[in-house]
């Protein structure tokens, strides 16, 4: 599924990709804004959607930008309809390294917060006057939607970032197969809860969402745990090629 998708652009050698999941998403804005106000409400929602979006990307491509300071290769960003995966090419293996990689992305939406906040409240706004309401109200909505991304974000429910963050603090204590068992496993009794709470309100996105961080997690645990199996029995061959040969014992001579 994540595999269907259209290659948009290139950031610094980053592939940005659209999943096909996204027009629907598109469908269904649109719809809603025509049911609410015709054409206008189209282009608002069309609008809204792709600063959305926009800020999403802003986002990975916080991660990937430090995590290329770092030498991690960062082949693709693709962007979903629940939220933007930056693919890297190897997992970050020191703590503070993982650390700030995963700090970064929730640290851009805040940045981008405060500068609509100078932008549209203030008293007569930056860039527009605050009586185009229409403009203002777009720009709060954006304010608010990237607070409530960089907190929600910080949830610390693996893979999520707040999750990453967790296991970034639990490797400095224990490996990290452990750490990242520990942080999976507290991010699947968590999106139980909220798989729970979302059903029992009929919020369906979220049971979504929820599923998809359960799996999500889950696979990358197991995934962390297979790479380090398979470490081991490199290093174990490894060392065992650079065994020095046994000494034969020299031949007893009969006098």
């Amino acid at each position: 599924m994540l595999g269907w998708s259209i290659n948009l652009f290139r950031i610094r050698g980053i592939q940005i990709s659209l999943n096909w999941l996204f027009f629907l998403l598109l469908a269904y804005v649109c719809n809603e804004g025509w049911k609410d106000s015709g054409m206008v409400g189209v282009g608002w929602g069309v609008a809204l959607l792709a600063a959305f979006f926009f800020c999403i990307l802003l986002h990975e491509l916080g991660h990937s930008f430090v995590a290329m300071g770092f030498g991690i290769r960062v082949p693709r960003i693709l962007m979903t309809p629940i939220g933007g995966m930056a693919l890297f090419d190897s997992i970050p293996r020191k703590p503070y390294q993982e650390l700030l990689i995963t700090v970064a992305g929730p640290a851009v939406n805040f940045a981008i917060a405060g500068l609509l906040w100078c932008i549209v409240d203030t008293p007569d706004g930056w860039f527009w006057n605050t009586s185009l309401a229409s403009l203002s109200d777009f720009g709060r909505t954006l304010l608010q939607w990237n607070i409530m991304v960089a907190f929600f974000n910080l949830i610390p429910a693996f893979p999520m970032d707040g999750g990453r963050i967790l296991r970034a603090m639990l490797a400095t204590v224990m490996p990290y197969v452990r750490a990242t068992f520990w942080a999976a496993t507290l991010a699947k009794v968590l999106v139980t809860i909220a798989v729970a709470l979302s059903i029992y309100r009929q919020d369906y996105y979220y049971v979504i969402l929820g599923l998809f961080i359960f799996r999500a997690g889950d696979i990358e645990y197991r995934n962390v745990k297979a790479l380090d199996q398979h470490e081991a029995r490199l290093r174990e061959f490894l060392a065992r090629q650079n065994e020095a040969p046994p000494q034969a014992e020299p031949p007893v001579l009969n006098a």
